[in-house]
């Protein structure tokens, strides 16, 4: 195996050891980003947890009293352990199912297509990648030694 992750052979050899040594600090800088913005975007929701009520129900998800705190809740908490690497996989996945429901909000509901859709989609496939590999050595996942 290259120091680029697989087998195949590196066009530009030299760059090899780039690769390797900013591997695992592109991939935490990604999860703390994509962490921080979701603390952003849940900050507003989680003081106001109520606030989303009529758009959670609005979407078929009763009742709205449950589902809106719950939204605030997977957002800005979900944020928060995906900056700091604890129970990524977990945060990743209830995160990713939230903006897998935006998709269908912006996409179909409101007839948005891609273009309503783009950011959600993006967000789904970086949420994706860390339910699927977890943290690196850059959490506290790999600080206590166990992850789930």
């Amino acid at each position: 195996m290259n120091s680029n992750g697989n087998n195949r052979p590196l066009i530009i050899p030299a760059l090899g050891g780039i690769y390797a040594a900013l591997g695992d600090i592109s991939e935490t800088i990604l999860r703390v980003v994509a962490g921080a913005a979701l603390v952003v975007h849940g900050s507003g929701k989680i003081v106001n947890p109520m606030g989303s009520v009529g758009m959670v129900e609005g979407l078929g998800f009763y009742p709205g009293v449950f589902w809106s705190p719950l939204l605030a809740a997977t957002e800005f908490l979900g944020g928060i352990l995906l900056t700091i690497g604890l129970l990524t996989r977990p945060a990743a996945f209830a995160t990713a199912i939230v903006l897998a429901v935006t998709i269908y909000f912006h996409g179909f509901v409101q007839g948005q297509g891609w273009s309503g859709s783009e950011k959600s989609i993006l967000w789904t496939a970086i949420l994706f990648f860390f339910v699927i590999r977890g943290a690196n050595n850059h959490s506290l996942d790999a600080r206590i030694g166990k992850e789930f």
